[in-house]
């Protein structure tokens, strides 16, 4: 997890003194001590009590209230569940002398023990015959799941499928003519509308705290592909897979995340959008995953100095900083240089707003997409293809001899020219690709990620492995200076990475 602590709750109690501020992706937590971590249907499917009562009420589109806050509890609570998890994870030893052989056989403390951890959320009924939506965070890794409703009723589920990429999971209860939520739509959300958010925070049973929405198409660095709603609503540990809903009883967003410089809620809270999520649980029924779509380019911020070069009124679109060879974009003829204005007629602003466009648009579809290029406006159709596998490169590096793990969490291996085009690296950039990093570690917390790469260590040029431990290994008293090729922005930067 890029800058983020994941909060979780356990019978093992870390120190928090050194931690400045938290993004929180696991609002779900462990049971224990705490620690911190966080279409409508057809008149032939039945409805939701909440969905049929919202259409009583007045519509936004008139300009008159919805319900009020006591109302839409009363719709909407029956319908969020609270979720237990058992999860098999290794005992973490606190104590460094546990880390020797000699004293875990003179305490005799076995080898590789595992032990039961009880982790609660919450989760969000979205059909009658017992499908749920909730965070993958939640749900993730889990030996067994446990829902229960209002009045305790309690079912075991079954993972229907998960996409970490968003946080979005589908699990199943074998239950019939259950109340539940249709998904509303989450476009239609206006900075300042009020929202309720429903879980269960603490453990301490299902909860509903009112706020408003404080933004929308927000990216904080924690998921692959975000365009979460930010929100004042309190959320907090336990609250991760439950509802957000607005003042007409409609499901508009999945809360996720906080961030948090306590572990608790500070006003800061992040739920994926319904829309979003509608798509993705659309790709888990059918087949338990996500298959994305890719354009092939590498993308960069258009800024003000940028639109001034290019005579722009504004800045505006996303900067095509490279094309893929061989890929959708290069055969519709899309250049580097070229600023992609809009996909399917809608404005893309940012990076995140276009890969999400982008990736859930289907594989095969053609896109209409609208670019700037010489102070003209042309449109081209992209035929979407599917998205290269993500995970190859670091697989490989777990599989080839030549990658290592020098700093802490951080797996690098060196450049090949498959790997090059691969990556979609330019051919000035030398160094070591980032195949790995771990999402707790402190090269995460400074932003260092999958596909970057490491081009100096303390100022020296690295091209090889045994170049890069050497410099590692100097300077230990002080943090870890790297200036690294950061692939999302395609820009260089310095990072200190603390030991």
């Amino acid at each position: 997890m890029r800058g983020a602590f994941m909060q979780t709750q356990s019978s093992n109690r870390r120190p928090l003194s050194w931690v400045a501020a938290f993004l929180l992706l696991a609002v779900g937590f462990v049971v224990g001590v705490t620690i911190t971590s966080g279409d409508g249907g057809t008149d032939a499917v039945p409805r939701s009590i909440a969905t049929a009562t919202a259409i009583a009420a007045p519509s936004p589109a008139t300009g008159n209230r919805g319900l009020n806050a006591a109302e839409v509890a009363e719709l909407t609570m029956p319908s969020v569940v609270n979720i237990s998890t058992d999860k098999v994870v290794e005992n973490n030893l606190q104590h460094p002398f546990m880390n020797d052989p000699f004293f875990r056989r003179f305490f005799d403390v076995p080898e590789g023990q595992e032990r039961v951890q009880n982790t609660l959320g919450s989760g969000v009924v979205i059909s009658e015959d017992g499908y749920i939506l909730t965070a993958n965070h939640v749900v993730e890794k889990a030996s067994k799941i446990r829902v229960s409703f209002q009045g305790n009723e309690e079912y075991e589920a079954e993972i229907v499928g998960a996409d970490p990429q968003t946080d979005v999971a589908l699990i199943k209860v074998d239950k019939k003519d259950l109340p539940y939520l249709e998904l509303g739509n989450s476009d239609a959300l206006r900075i300042g509308e009020e929202v309720m958010a429903i879980g269960n925070p603490f453990g301490v049973g299902q909860t509903v705290t009112k706020g408003i929405v404080s933004a929308k198409g927000r990216s904080i660095g924690l998921i692959d592909y975000e365009d979460l709603i930010q929100t004042d609503a309190t959320i907090n540990p336990g609250n991760s897979g439950g509802a957000l809903v607005n003042m007409y009883g409609e499901l508009v967003g999945m809360n996720t995340a906080i961030l948090s410089r306590s572990g608790g809620s500070q006003g800061i809270g992040f739920a994926v959008p319904s829309n979003m999520a509608d798509r993705i649980l659309a790709s888990l029924r059918d087949g338990g995953s996500v298959q994305r779509a890719w354009i092939g380019i590498r993308m960069g911020v258009v800024n003000q100095a940028m639109a001034s070069y290019y005579d722009m009124d504004r800045p505006r679109g996303v900067l095509v900083d490279a094309v893929t060879e061989d890929s959708p974009a290069e055969d519709a003829g899309i250049q580097e240089g070229d600023i992609i204005l809009a996909v399917d007629g809608t404005e893309v602003n940012t990076m995140s707003q276009l890969r999400n466009k982008v990736s859930l648009a289907g594989i095969g579809h053609e896109a209409e997409v609208d670019i700037l290029r010489g102070g003209k406006e042309k449109h081209f159709e992209v035929k979407l293809a599917a998205l290269p596998d993500q995970d190859e490169l670091a697989s490989e590096a777990r599989q080839e001899e030549d990658s290592a793990e020098v700093i802490e969490g951080v797996t690098v291996r060196a450049i090949n020219e498959r790997i090059r085009q691969h990556a979609g690296l330019p051919d000035e950039i030398d160094g070591l690709i980032v195949a790995e990093v771990e999402r707790l570690s402190n090269a995460a917390t400074q932003g260092l990620a999958r596909g970057d790469v490491i081009l100096k260590v303390g100022g020296e040029t690295v091209s090889d492995l045994e170049e890069f431990a050497d410099q590692i290994a100097k300077n230990t008293d002080r943090p870890i200076f790297l200036r690294v090729y950061v692939a999302r922005t395609g820009r260089e930067t310095f990072m200190a990475i603390p030991r």
